[in-house]
């Protein structure tokens, strides 16, 4: 069973930034993809951004040009660089990994971002 846990989440203001981090116990090279969702209470888990083996990236239409995502392949780290930060941004965020045969999901324990004045 893949280990990932996430760290980095908190309360701030809106128009602030905050960066997730999900550390894996693993060569995160070896997973097919990395990615990032969120999910609010009663509501179904959305992909925020995903990032392949290589570096190609994929966002959600709501955080495009606002969040980055990236991982260190030798720190077996993944990373959500999140900036503007709305209201509408707070969520418990999740790091999911995937192997190459996409068989599995792996999950964190999830982190709340909560983005409140």
């Amino acid at each position: 069973q893949v280990q990932l846990v996430e760290s980095g989440g908190g309360l701030v203001q809106p128009g602030g930034s905050l960066r997730l981090s999900c550390t894996a116990d693993r060569n995160i090279f070896s997973f097919n993809d990395m990615a990032w969702y969120r999910q609010v209470r009663g509501k179904q888990r959305e992909v925020v951004a995903r990032i392949n083996s290589g570096t190609r990236t994929d966002y959600a239409d709501s955080v495009k040009g606002r969040f980055t995502i990236s991982k260190d392949d030798t720190k077996n780290m993944l990373y959500l660089q999140m900036s503007s930060l709305k209201p509408e941004d707070t969520a418990v965020y999740y790091c999911n990994a995937r192997p190459r045969d996409l068989t599995s999901d792996y999950w964190g324990q999830g982190t709340q971002v909560t983005v409140s004045s």
